[in-house]
């Protein structure tokens, strides 16, 4: 697939751009902390596990055998060697590392754990959380995965994204959901009717704070679900999203949010996978027409997961796009609260100041029949699979 053409960087400027300080807002009874930066991330990720006392209940979509790797690894392994419960489990597809890589802490006695382990419908299921547990106390939950690629900083081309620490009550529906996935994890066969019931029965509450989950072919009880509730009277939206390809429907509501409100959405400028830029862009025209602020973030690859609908923020594991939507096993953490919303809003602000805007006029300009052929294909290659849209990277 031929490389996109983007608009101007030199109209933005991104060389001076800075990852934000961390920053923690309490709301609700809870402590959140956010972290911006990749190696503020790395850091809060070792001294969570450096600082538990009693257990660490850990998944991953995507655990590299590189350096960050290693050390978190390594971590792992002097935990449990202090006598910490320590559980890990990472998702097949996502991650690298070979089995062997995490016989260190087996040895230790950690339990070391893969999802989607099989060539059946259960390899189907691509778990794409992202979350650690310790004393059953504490998070720390985000985007990231581990790797070396997710703490570098932009002039490295790290990836921007969001690690968030949570202290509160909500810590309490984490450890209540690994407990779920570790018994699937280990339980025989296929196990897709299983997976679907754990997500369709899984009671999130009422409360202003929430763990809410997604999983294949789900309609309600679902992630998604409930911010298209939100998004029906919302007034105001503000996203963050690495990849943008969301249902008709969810696009729709967007529309009618820009229409009568306002709607600001951060894209990528940058991927490691040129086609899904590509996808986005074949879904903005009808977004900008009815309204919505776009923009592409500049100075490196983007893979944050925020959203903001009126004075509800979303932040967890999940993209706006139909693979998160309907296929992933995803998490996102519901939170009411203005402050925190306006808070949210003002980082949104810092990474527009690092984008390019796209307007109508660019827009009309770029969108030629070939072009929107072009990104059309790599929305159906991209459905299938993003590691075979990578594959066609120039």
């Amino acid at each position: 697939m031929a490389q996109h053409n983007s608009p101007d960087p030199s109209e933005t400027p991104t060389s001076d751009y800075q990852d934000a300080d961390s920053f923690q807002v309490k709301a609700q009874g809870h402590a959140f902390t956010f972290y911006p930066r990749g190696s503020d991330r790395l850091e809060a990720l070792i001294d969570h596990i450096e600082k538990a006392q009693k257990s660490l209940s850990i998944f991953y979509y995507m655990f590299q055998h590189d350096h960050a790797g290693t050390q978190i690894r390594d971590a792992l392994v002097d935990a449990a060697q202090r006598g910490l419960d320590v559980h890990l489990i990472i998702d097949a597809f996502g991650s690298d590392a070979p089995d062997h890589f995490f016989d260190p802490l087996v040895e230790a006695g950690g339990r070391f754990d893969v999802f989607s382990a099989k060539w059946n419908v259960r390899y189907l299921i691509r778990n794409h959380q992202k979350f650690v547990i310790a004393d059953n106390a504490r998070v720390l939950s985000g985007g990231n995965n581990v790797s070396d690629h997710y703490f570098d900083p932009p002039d490295k081309n790290g990836w921007c994204d969001l690690g968030v620490a949570i202290e509160g009550p909500v810590v309490d529906q984490f450890s209540d959901w690994f407990e779920l996935l570790r018994d699937w994890t280990q339980s025989k066969g296929s196990q897709l009717r299983r997976m679907r019931r754990m997500v369709k029965q899984w009671d999130a509450g009422d409360g202003p704070v929430r763990l809410l989950v997604g999983g294949p072919l789900i309609r309600k009880s679902h992630w998604a679900w409930q911010f298209k509730e939100d998004l029906i009277d919302a007034r105001r939206l503000d996203t963050v999203s690495a990849y943008f390809s969301p249902p008709a429907s969810m696009r729709r509501l967007m529309a009618r949010v820009a229409r009568r409100g306002s709607a600001r959405m951060v894209m990528a400028g940058k991927s490691d996978i040129h086609a899904t830029i590509e996808v986005a862009r074949l879904l903005y025209r009808k977004l900008l027409k009815a309204g919505a602020k776009i923009f592409e973030f500049q100075p490196c690859k983007l893979h944050m997961k925020l959203l903001i609908v009126d004075d509800v923020s979303y932040f967890g594991s999940a993209n706006l796009d139909k693979r998160s939507v309907r296929i992933n096993v995803e998490l996102m953490v519901r939170v009411e609260d203005g402050e925190l919303a306006d808070r949210l809003r003002e980082f949104v602000t810092q990474l527009e100041g690092a984008s390019m805007p796209v307007t109508p006029e660019w827009y009309a300009k770029e969108a030629s029949w070939f072009n929107r052929l072009r990104w059309q294909i790599g929305y159906w290659i991209a459905l299938a699979d993003y590691r075979v849209a990578r594959g066609l990277n120039t």
